[in-house]
Formats: structure tokens, sequence, C-alpha cells
């Protein structure tokens, strides 16, 4: 299992992933969620993922593929993300993507009674147009991010959800909603464990076209301790700051 969340701000764009891929008493595996695409000076891909490993590693791997390969526009109906004129038209591209890889170890998988589902999350710009951010489903299809539901994740996202519709707003600083995305991770982590560190988070300012900041905090990072005390004081002085019931103010 995983978390990952992207947060779409007038300010630009924050994108947070965990690592952790599966816990057990005796197994954790970790890798990197968060891949980065620049195939132009004039277009910022950074793309999230969760689900079937293979399949994951496999769409990042054929995505990498076709920009190798420098196939131009149109050949036998073929695109890749340095052909899109649109962010919805990478979004697309990633789901015809997705969607291929999946059918190629459907069968193998159902037979064993595994998936080979896997969601991702887009988000970047492309030249003069507006940045965006949007959810890939394992069918290929996608959802966008606007104003009124700024946020996506994907993976284990229960958890992390209630910080952000509590607190979060598109006019929040970028500073401030990548803090408010990594205590998501955190939060989400102390009530499930096949959530963990490291976390990884991007900062991609609009217009800029380049990830402004990006850092990974190791599970010893003092930073992750002081957050979750911070936060978790917080919502004790609102519990006691709560109004009395009835039976209380006699």
């Amino acid at each position: 299992m995983t978390y990952c969340v992207g947060y779409w701000l007038e300010e630009g764009l924050v994108m947070a992933s965990d690592s952790r891929t599966n816990a057990g008493v005796d197994y954790i595996s970790t890798y990197s969620k968060m891949h980065v695409f620049q195939p132009a000076p004039d277009r910022l891909f950074v793309l999230l993922a969760a689900g079937n490993l293979a399949t994951t590693q496999a769409v990042v791997s054929w995505i990498r593929r076709d920009l190798d390969q420098h196939v131009e526009a149109g050949d036998q109906g073929h695109s890749d993300l340095r052909h899109c004129d649109y962010l919805f038209e990478a979004a697309a591209y990633v789901g015809r993507v997705s969607v291929a890889v999946q059918k190629q170890n459907e069968e193998a998988l159902r037979s064993v009674g595994a998936s080979s589902e896997a969601t991702f999350i887009l988000g970047g710009q492309i030249g003069g147009e507006p940045h965006g951010l949007y959810l890939i489903y394992p069918q290929g299809n996608a959802i966008m991010a606007t104003r009124d539901t700024p946020y996506l994740q994907i993976g284990e996202s229960k958890y992390g959800k209630p910080p952000l519709d509590n607190v979060g707003h598109t006019h929040l600083s970028l500073d401030d909603a990548a803090k408010l995305c990594i205590m998501s991770q955190v939060l989400t982590q102390r009530s499930n464990l096949t959530v963990g560190p490291p976390f990884e988070l991007a900062v991609i300012p609009t217009g800029s076209l380049t990830v402004a900041r990006r850092i990974r905090l190791e599970a010893d990072d003092p930073m992750l301790d002081s957050m979750i005390d911070i936060w978790s004081e917080a919502q004790r002085e609102a519990l006691y700051r709560l109004p009395p019931f009835p039976w209380q103010a006699a």
C-alpha cells in the first residue's frame, strides 16, 4: 500500500508521497513513487504512483522509453509527453500506457488472485497553459483537481484526508501547503503501517516550469517528530476549548 497526495493552489502545485510498498513483521520494502519528467524546457510533469509495483514501474519505464525514442508527433498515431499541448492530453497518454501495461499481466495475476491495477496523480504545466493536477484511474480515465476540490489522493487516503479538508484551501502559500501535505503523510503513517517514510515532497510554482523545492524526509528526521508533537498539542488544546455539555455548565 502507499499514500500520495497532490495539491492544486493558486501559486502552484505541491506533490507528496511515501516510499513504503509492503509491510509485515519480517518484510518492508521501499521504492520512490515520485517521478519527474521534463522532456523540453516548456513543460514539466510530476507523476505519483500507487498500486501494483510492477505495473507502476513498467508505466514509468514505458514513458521514459517513448521519450528516449524521439518519436515524431503523429507517427502511427503515437504520442508522448513531448508532443502534448495540454495537460489533459498528458493525463490521457499516461492512462493509455497504464491500461496497456495492465493488460499484459492481467490474466496471469488474476489466476493467483492478484491485481495489476495502478493509479496515478499527474501534476505539471505546459508552456503558457495553466498548471493542473489529474488523478488517473486504473481504467485510464482521469479527473482534474479544481478550486472546489483542490487536492487529489491515491492509495491509503482516508487517514490523511481530515487535515486537508479542515485546514487546506487554494490560497495557502506553497510552503504552508507543503507542511500540510507532509502532515497528512505523518498522520496516515500513525494509523496505517503500510504507509511510511521516507516521505518525498516536490513544490512547483506556477509558471516556473521547474521543481523549485524537492526534499526527502527519512524516518529519523527530527522535523517529523516536531511536526507530530506540535499537531498533537494543538489538537489537545482544541479539545479543552470545545463548548461544555449541558450538565457541565451547571
